[in-house]
């Protein structure tokens, strides 16, 4: 990637920083990470990969189990020439009673950097307050950036650009959506939430991500319907019903959804040239049906494939 003086200076302003929500990042600066993760991800397919992080060290602290986060950001570290440090709570002080801002400050004198997926927001953004080095949110119950960081990246590898794309997310206004939200408005894009009355995103979120939408000429639209949301969309978003911790509400849930169902006849309210993407893990038959996700117009692979590529950058600008 050839630096200009623009991109040293932003490049200078990412050093240090935490990611813990989109908001915290203007459009220039996720510009800049989804150019740097465009290179890396092109350097990765020619086999010209460059160690920038040769010799840092990322802890992974993970209270929710995951696959994409574990192994995007594990692969992801090692490709930089650093390695990881896969932390169950479970098995460090944390998980049993020691003060988060303790083990901030423990882990900030041997780590160059910590990622964590846990559940509350507060454990975030107490762990960052109290680190030294940069701390990265790799999922809460409230918001999903490094998801979204990817999901950007795939909808501008697609359509080339982001400023005036048209997205309906149908479903759950859980952490997906505010980040969705979040981050589409910051990059200029339409931003559509369907999901039943109940169930629908933080309305403190939501109006934060209107202002930022107004601010650039774009707009975030929450509904009840998902016909109106899907219209003419250029992508179309779903995610599972009942996230991590939420299994005991399957079936309440599943009566509750079960009019925003991604199948085949709201696809065909959104743009001829839409295409389906899904954070991952799917239920084929809840949220979606196969003939959509399973379809030609389905870049749910790509999406997961980005999650790398994307954490590449964005290690590489914090922890670099």
């Amino acid at each position: 990637m050839g630096l200009g003086i623009k991109d040293v200076s932003i490049q200078q302003q990412l050093k240090g920083r935490d990611f813990l929500t989109l908001a915290d990042y203007n459009e220039e600066e996720l510009l800049y990470l989804l150019q740097l993760a465009t290179d890396m991800k092109n350097k990765h397919k020619s086999g010209k990969d460059e160690q920038p992080l040769t010799r840092k060290t990322l802890g992974m602290i993970f209270e929710k189990s995951s696959t994409r986060t574990r192994v995007s950001f594990e692969s992801g570290i090692f490709q930089l020439g650093g390695s990881g440090l896969f932390l169950n709570a479970n098995d460090i002080q944390i998980g049993r009673g020691e003060p988060i801002a303790d083990t901030a400050k423990v882990l900030s004198g041997y780590l160059d950097g910590i990622m964590i997926r846990t559940f509350s927001q507060k454990v975030v953004e107490e762990l960052a307050e109290n680190a030294s080095i940069p701390v990265i949110n790799g999922l809460t119950d409230t918001y999903h950036p490094c998801q979204v960081l990817a999901d950007l990246l795939t909808i501008q590898e697609i359509k080339g650009e982001l400023t005036g794309v048209k997205l309906a997310y149908i479903g759950d206004g859980n952490n997906m959506a505010h980040s969705l939200m979040l981050g589409g408005a910051i990059m200029g894009m339409d931003i559509r939430i369907a999901a039943p009355i109940g169930y629908q995103p933080d309305t403190v979120i939501t109006q934060q991500a209107k202002s930022i939408a107004r601010l650039r000429g774009s707009k975030v639209e929450v509904t009840s319907s998902p016909q109106i949301a899907v219209d003419q969309a250029d992508v179309v978003y779903t995610d599972v019903w009942a996230s991590m911790g939420q299994e005991r509400e399957q079936k309440i849930r599943e009566q509750a959804f079960s009019r925003f169902q991604v199948n085949k006849e709201l696809y065909t309210l959104a743009h001829k040239d839409a295409f389906f993407m899904h954070c991952l893990p799917a239920h084929r038959g809840e949220e979606v049906t196969e003939d959509v996700i399973d379809g030609k117009r389905s870049v749910v692979f790509q999406q997961a494939e980005n999650r790398l590529h994307a954490q590449k950058a964005l290690m590489t600008a914090l922890m670099g």
